[in-house]
């Protein structure tokens, strides 16, 4: 994802001359939304990196939703629990939803052909980092300010200091990957000219400071400050970023090689876990002493590789199965607003609960000791609850999402609306 924004819809025709026929090696496009974004898809996308993006960002949101426990204790304090601390069977669960590597991969490549695509067309490099960062920094401003503003609001109300860190750090939560994103974004220019000039060296120099950092600490058991241990922020995404960007300058095209990649990346992570001593979840649980994402260890790297291999593998099939009008709608619709869905899709979760609680007591699932089969049933069940609050959200703030883009971009289509939605460039 060269910013989550990509992916956006835009009604008519744009500049670029991107409306086609609407034809498809299916044969007849059906009637309706489908048809028309079909029609407006410009030639040169690739699909298979937008369905990409949309299946890392429901794995992730899907992921937190599961294992952001909530508990209240005696005097009322609202605390943040792991339902893997009582069900630990269930950690290989996060090795499907911890999507961050695959995230970070679809960055690399669709930055990488935005700014090629740019620079062709006759930009420079200074206006195409100046478009990326308007279209990332206005939905991050309405999140940051409306979360301030609450916390005044909570801080004046005297809530329980415990519940007002608790809000707050599941809040902040997700700026530290928008923060990361912003930072490759910035340097992608580079990372451009590093990986035509050295290939994969560069990923490889990147892995090793996250090797040198994870021996440092559990290893070796040197007591590194604890910025030098974040230096495994940057350098752990950089490697599926840099793979991102080799995908998209023509490398990588090897049908044999996103299998192979998977094994290593398999093959790495039993072995981390299995002789290492790495914890098995890909997600923080308090009590481990040790976590794979805070700053993330060679284990999330090597899943990185498993689920960039396996898109590999089957980049092909999904770009034909994607052909078909219907689910390249559906990809388009999850592409619209992604990072609006990213910034809020913890406040869903908590604005449910807040009404849960305040409803219904403490509902099995929502507010609770997250504990037992019966909760993790529980909370399947308040999904849709989840996704319908981020819905609404996603309605209330989705505009502001695309100021930095051209007139019209992800606007979704009125129904009296007539001309092919083309989708928006990356």
């Amino acid at each position: 994802m060269a910013a989550p924004t990509d992916g956006g819809v835009t009604r008519g025709r744009t500049s670029h001359g991107w409306a086609t026929d609407g034809r498809t090696p299916h044969g007849r496009i059906p009637a309706g939304w489908a048809a028309r974004i079909a029609r407006g898809t410009p030639p040169h996308r690739n699909r298979a990196v937008d369905a990409l993006r949309a299946m890392a960002m429901v794995g992730v949101v899907t992921g937190h939703w599961l294992v952001t426990g909530l508990t209240v204790d005696p005097r009322g304090a609202l605390h943040q629990a792991s339902p893997l601390s009582a069900m630990p069977v269930f950690a290989p669960l996060t090795w499907v939803l911890q999507t961050l590597g695959l995230f970070f991969f679809v960055s690399g490549y669709a930055a990488t052909r935005g700014l090629t695509r740019a620079l062709s067309g006759g930009a420079s490099v200074r206006s195409w980092l100046a478009s990326r960062v308007r279209r990332i920094l206005p939905p991050i401003a309405l999140f940051v300010g409306a979360w301030w503003l609450l916390r005044l609001a909570l801080e004046a109300s005297r809530v329980e200091p415990q519940t007002l860190r608790t809000i707050s750090k599941l809040m902040i939560s997700p700026l530290w990957f928008v923060l990361v994103l912003v930072l490759l974004t910035l340097v992608t220019p580079v990372l451009v000219r590093v990986e035509a000039s050295v290939g994969t060296v560069a990923a490889l120099a990147a892995l090793a400071v996250v090797a040198a950092v994870d021996v440092a600490q559990f290893a070796a058991g040197v007591a590194i400050p604890r910025w030098l241990a974040h230096l495994s922020v940057p350098a752990a995404w950089l490697v599926p970023y840099l793979l991102g960007v080799a995908r998209a300058q023509g490398r990588l095209g090897d049908r044999r090689l996103g299998p192979a990649m998977a094994a290593v990346g398999a093959v790495a992570g039993l072995v981390l876990i299995g002789w290492a001593g790495y914890p098995a979840s890909m997600v923080g649980v308090p009590g481990d002493g040790r976590s794979n994402i805070a700053p993330p260890s060679l284990l999330a790297v090597a899943l990185a590789l498993v689920q960039i291999g396996l898109a590999l593998a089957c980049w092909t099939r999904l770009s034909r199965l994607l052909e078909r009008p219907r689910w390249w709608a559906v990809v388009v619709v999850l592409n619209l607003s992604a990072m609006t869905v990213f910034l809020w899709h913890q406040s869903a979760l908590l604005g449910v609960s807040a009404v849960g609680r305040a409803l219904l007591g403490a509902p099995l699932g929502l507010v609770g000791p997250p504990s037992g089969s019966a909760w993790l049933l529980g909370r399947l069940l308040w999904l849709p609850a989840f996704a319908g609050a981020l819905a609404l959200l996603w309605l209330l703030t989705r505009r502001v999402e695309h100021l930095g883009r051209m007139p019209g971009a992800g606007r979704l289509p009125r129904r009296r609306a007539r001309p092919p939605l083309v989708v928006a460039p990356d």
